[in-house]
């Protein structure tokens, strides 16, 4: 492609809402521009990208025999009706009405759809396993959109979902897949690692993240050496025994903290470390208030806590609920005398459990909300002055806290997450009635699994992990082109055709070159080609002419000259060494 006919608006600089590296590098090499809050136009050099990402994942689907079908964006309410999601997806889902008055969404994810596809064509476990699989636009209507398409509202992925007679081949396609996205991942030129994740709202009991390892990364993952690794939204930490301290339990005293709740402003006035504190909260699980306590320097981790009190649904209580049921304003509950203080008002439902982080058994004359507007209450100790009904590991894993699996210290990186795989077992199959008959014609759900790939995420998240000060550094099988060819002094004759022969020449290797021939000064096009990153560079000039050569640079490596007589073979090893 000749870099005069292509529409690639480069920038000087990025927009001033561009808030991470990928975004900024993706508007200055016109490969994207900004439609509405979290959605975005892809530009030719963009969609070029997109477009090989899509192509290394199809090719490694095809290879774990999964089928690729295409599945409607709008879906109707009634599907989400039968496994109950409609009204519990929340606001990301984008709700709609035809002509008629039918209610629609436009699709987040598309577990009802491909189960319904199922249910009506599949009956005998003769025709399982199957796996079936899209690349499609997702919405999911973000209360926040940043960091450009890496959370957007609209994005491109690709989605596959597999059924199964058993368990047991149900975790043996898992397995399967798990390898199929090592691949994918591995061809993308990523450095990466798989973690443990939390299912969250799609379900099951199995799954993994696929991160790329970026300093960047919104994510943050808990390491061990030996080899333990998990989002810190999933990340247990050692159940291990808690010592109160040294000293004796002090007599438990109210002092005045007017107008201070948060744990940074009692603990500067009261001169008590955070470690001391006991953050007091209060959700609602199911429907029923419980009362969740944690460490003052802890953070409370509620995909743990809805585990540990195995409900579906978890959300913060509202301030009415809180004031209710402590008698106070919000930021002023504490744990001591909680369920006695309690009163019965019209409407209120009653607190019936609370539910303690294993840390809290270590906290030595503590301090928390005293249950009354702008006071504290301190010398709070566990046993003599509130009893949780249990404990359990429910905050989010901190530096300090030990491995799950072999006791030693958790350390913690950053990624960037481009898929995920979730065993569903038989969440969806069960409630939309997917079944089959086994060998004993007798009915049964099928059991499912999920695989995501964010197709649009991987492309930010290549320049996140792969990039310098001058732009980006594209691994060879998702670059968009392979070289960038410039001509220097191009209204030189003989330079002309020497690049003409050279871009030729690159084609018939089975490459793919820009070529810059444009009436610009040198540095212009250096500066171009470092921004649009393309792996490899080729100069032909006057200079390099003379000498019968021209020279070649890697986006990252040092300059050197080729002979003309030379190039058709560099440019074969080129592409073998691509192929490896």
């Amino acid at each position: 492609m000749k870099l005069r006919d292509y529409f690639l608006p480069t920038l000087r600089q990025a927009p001033q809402d561009a808030d991470n590296i990928s975004t900024k590098f993706m508007f200055r090499a016109g490969m994207i521009r900004k439609l509405a809050s979290g959605i975005y136009e892809w530009l030719p050099l963009g969609m070029r990208v997109l477009k090989k990402v899509e192509n290394i994942v199809r090719q490694e689907m095809n290879k774990a025999g999964a089928q690729e079908v295409w599945l409607p964006v709008i879906q109707p309410r009634d599907l989400w009706m039968e496994t109950g999601r409609w009204n519990v997806y929340g606001k990301e889902l984008l709700r709609m009405k035809d002509r008629k008055g039918s209610e629609f969404c436009f699709a987040p994810t598309a577990e009802e759809v491909i189960t319904n596809m199922v249910r009506r064509d599949i009956n005998s476990y003769r025709q399982l396993p199957l796996c079936l699989y899209q690349f499609g636009i997702k919405f999911r209507d973000e209360i926040r959109p940043r960091f450009g398409v890496m959370r957007a509202r609209e994005f491109y992925m690709k989605d596959a979902y597999s059924f199964h007679a058993t368990d047991e081949d149900a975790e043996r396609y898992y397995r399967e897949m798990y390898d199929a996205y090592s691949r994918i991942f591995k061809r993308c030129g990523f450095s990466f690692m798989p973690v443990e994740a939390d299912t969250g709202p799609i379900g099951g009991n199995l799954s993994h993240e696929f991160m790329v390892m970026a300093e960047t990364g919104e994510s943050l993952i808990a390491l061990c050496s030996c080899g333990y690794a998990a989002n810190v939204e999933k990340a247990e930490t050692l159940q291990r025994e808690f010592s109160a301290g040294e000293g004796k339990c002090e007599k438990l005293k109210d002092v005045p903290t007017p107008g201070l709740y948060t744990v940074d402003d009692v603990s500067n006035l009261l001169k008590i470390p955070p470690g001391r504190f006991i953050k007091t909260m209060f959700y609602l699980a199911d429907g029923e208030p419980v009362l969740a306590l944690v460490r003052g320097d802890h953070e409370l981790n509620e995909n743990k806590l809805r585990k540990a009190l195995k409900i579906s649904k978890l959300e913060k209580a509202p301030e009415g609920v809180y004031e209710n049921i402590a008698g106070c304003r919000v930021g002023f509950a504490g744990p001591v005398g909680i369920k006695e203080k309690f009163t019965n008002a019209p409407g209120a439902k009653p607190l019936k459990t609370v539910v303690a982080d294993y840390y809290l058994k270590g906290v030595l004359n503590g301090v928390s909300g005293a249950n009354k507007t702008d006071y504290h209450t301190v010398n709070i100790n566990i046993g003599r002055d509130y009893k949780p009904d249990f404990f359990a590991d429910i905050h989010t894993a901190v530096k300090g806290d030990l491995c799950p699996r072999c006791g030693k210290k958790l350390g913690f990186s950053r990624g960037i997450e481009v898929g995920q795989t979730f065993k569903l077992g038989t969440k969806y199959s069960s409630s939309l009635k997917c079944e089959f008959l086994d060998e004993n014609q007798k009915s049964v759900p099928m059991v499912m699994g999920c695989y995501g790939i964010g197709v649009s995420r991987i492309v930010a998240a290549a320049i996140e992990q792969s990039h310098d000060e001058y732009g980006i550094i594209w691994p060879p099988s998702i670059a968009p082109f392979e070289i960038s060819l410039i001509s220097i002094e191009s209204e030189d004759r003989d330079v002309r055709e020497k690049s003409a022969q050279m871009y030729e020449l690159i084609y018939r290797t089975g490459l793919e070159a820009l070529w810059d021939e444009r009436d610009e000064r040198a540095g212009v096009k250096f500066k171009d080609a470092d921004l649009i990153g393309l792996p490899y560079r080729i100069v032909v000039s006057r200079k390099t002419l003379k000498d019968g050569e021209c020279e070649f640079k890697p986006r990252k490596g040092k300059p050197e000259r080729w002979k003309l007589s030379e190039v058709a073979d560099n440019l074969s090893r080129l592409k073998e060494s691509m192929l490896l």
